[in-house]
């Protein structure tokens, strides 16, 4: 009962905090500074800075701010641009046509993105003017961008899966193999959906544009050569073990600045916005996982993730209960937190109930990025809701209802790799 109470007691001092405004990495400190203080009676200064420092000084966690800066090289060059006329002739012949575009552009970019709201606002921006200029309904080209942009969170490289690698102690390498296979299925249920849904409103969809044979298509798909070669160069590195993910995100960062000079594109200008908003965002998650880091430590002194652990251990919950319940929370939290909150908030405390069930520690890391996924579109205020409100003009109540064939979609890619756990582990249980 007691543990109860200061669990309770400490949820609700975060969430004030959140409440109002401020930072997620400080609430996570002033909560576990807190902790400390009421709940133990061991000194608060020497560990909070030598865990802090610890987790700082994690080379696996030199890769995250490489590969944001990749991504905004990326953002900045003509290379997205020219993936729409490069994917047009290829999809163009499939029910749907054009509306795949954003399917596809959004999987390739996110295999040298990483992150969801790039993914989502970068092809958004390609594509939401062209399409409705060429008379495609809102409703479809908002959800058929709306869910595959989520694919930045779980095709590799992935920023989630980097940060929840280094929460879980499990290697990032094996995490990236692993999302291949799902972020394919998943992006092949996209297309599956829009074409279904495309086939049986074929009167809503404009026809067929272009005619050109075979070559064409290989004519214009020269377009899509740099951005291919570049996702060739950074996951191929890593799979064959020539490089580390860290050392992969370096050769990316060159590959990309290679690519903006090659289109002319790389001026000090774009140089430094580059470098300015790499570095914003990844000080802002840097903060989330110092805070983070000190509070899984202040709730370790405490015992509650043991207690939780034992709690839940206690209950006997079989493993399909206990994933629809941890599938139902990350949707709630998703409705307030963005994906890097919602791991360094909660993989700490549960993982020990995780284990406890004998769950896969890689198998639940992709779980955890898929249900975070669903959490960038959870109706009402899932952030890519808000990107594509913006992009659009679209109200948001339009947006959501818009995006929840997408977000049903992956209610069903969960069930399916709870299912079918191979298609998580065998990928890389062949590395």
């Amino acid at each position: 009962m007691e543990n109860a109470l200061v669990s309770v007691s400490l949820i609700l001092f975060l969430l004030m905090l959140l409440a109002g405004g401020i930072w997620i990495g400080l609430s996570l400190l002033g909560v576990a500074i807190a902790g400390m203080f009421f709940f133990s009676t061991r000194p608060i200064g020497d560990p909070m800075a030598i865990v802090i420092w610890d987790h700082a000084a994690s080379w696996t966690l030199t890769a995250l701010p490489l590969f944001i800066w990749m991504g905004e090289i990326l953002l900045r060059t003509k290379v997205t641009k020219s993936m729409f006329s490069g994917l047009t002739p290829w999809v163009n012949w499939m029910p749907g046509r054009l509306l795949h575009v954003n399917t596809v552009g959004c999987t390739i970019f996110a295999a040298v993105c990483g992150s969801s709201a790039a993914t989502c606002a970068t092809i958004g921006k390609l594509t939401i003017p062209e399409l409705r200029r060429r008379g495609y309904p809102d409703k479809i080209v908002v959800g058929s961008l709306a869910g595959p942009a989520t694919l930045g969170l779980l095709i590799p490289p992935s920023i989630t899966m980097i940060i929840y690698g280094v929460s879980a102690d499990v290697s990032v390498t094996k995490l990236f193999v692993a999302g291949i296979l799902p972020g394919m299925i998943l992006a092949t249920m996209f297309i599956m959906y829009t074409a279904g849904w495309s086939a049986m409103n074929a009167r809503l969809v404009p026809t067929l544009e272009l005619r050109q044979g075979l070559w064409w298509r290989f004519y214009e798909g020269r377009h899509l050569l740099p951005i291919l070669g570049l996702i060739l160069l950074v996951i191929g590195t890593i799979y064959s073990g020539v490089a580390t993910p860290t050392e992969a995100a370096a050769i990316g960062v060159v590959g990309s600045l290679a690519l903006s000079a090659a289109d002319r594109t790389l001026n000090w200008k774009n140089f430094v916005e580059g470098v300015a908003g790499a570095t914003r965002l990844f000080a802002m998650i840097a903060l989330i996982l110092a805070g983070s880091a000190f509070m899984t430590l202040a709730m370790g002194y405490i015992g509650l993730p043991r207690h939780l652990a034992s709690w839940i251990t206690g209950l006997n919950l079989s493993p399909p209960v206990l994933i629809l319940l941890l599938t139902v929370l990350y949707a709630i939290l998703g409705c307030f937190l963005e994906g890097v909150a919602i791991i360094v908030l909660t993989v700490a405390i549960i993982l020990p109930t995780i284990q406890a069930v004998g769950l896969d520690l890689i198998w639940f890391g992709i779980f955890v990025v898929v249900v975070v996924e669903m959490a960038q579109i959870t109706p009402p205020v899932g952030i890519n809701l808000f990107i594509i409100q913006g992009l659009s003009g679209l109200p948001l109540e339009k947006v959501s209802l818009y995006v929840l064939p997408y977000f049903l979609i992956m209610l069903v890619m969960i069930a399916l790799i709870y299912l079918f756990p191979e298609i998580v582990l065998w990928l890389p249980s062949q590395v």
